[in-house]
């Protein structure tokens, strides 16, 4: 704090608060253009979130399709398919190639849902 004895300091001239008024104008133009441009920003996000439901909605394979992804195969709608009418094709040299890798008969009947006897019939046709 200065000791009074210095003196006032000198009255400013009568050109700032004009200077002063132009640039509170300024700022609050400024400051009324970024609200305004904030708000067309918004606007923009909610057309294209409302865009993008609607095309989910229609069609998902593309909807998947044109999300914005990073790293990953995440563009393939997932599904859950229905294997139960499937024909599993029982080899037998697939059968024997996966027991000289060293799986176990049990393991190779559990894989083809076959009995155990059957596994150990073509494995004995092999030797």
């Amino acid at each position: 704090m200065v000791h009074k004895s210095w003196g006032s300091p000198p009255p400013l001239p009568s050109a700032p608060p004009t200077r002063t008024d132009a640039t509170f104008t300024r700022l609050e133009a400024r400051a009324a253009a970024r609200e305004a441009q904030a708000r067309e920003r918004e606007a923009a996000r909610q057309a294209k979130r409302q865009a993008d439901a609607e095309l989910a909605a229609s069609d998902p394979h593309r909807a998947a399709a044109q999300r914005c992804r990073g790293s990953g195969r995440k563009d393939i709608v997932r599904e859950q398919r229905d294997t139960s009418g499937y024909a599993m094709i029982l080899n037998p040299d697939r059968v024997r190639a996966l027991a000289q890798r060293g799986a176990s008969p049990a393991g190779i009947a559990a894989a083809f849902d076959v009995p155990v006897d059957d596994i150990a019939a073509i494995l004995a046709q092999g030797d």
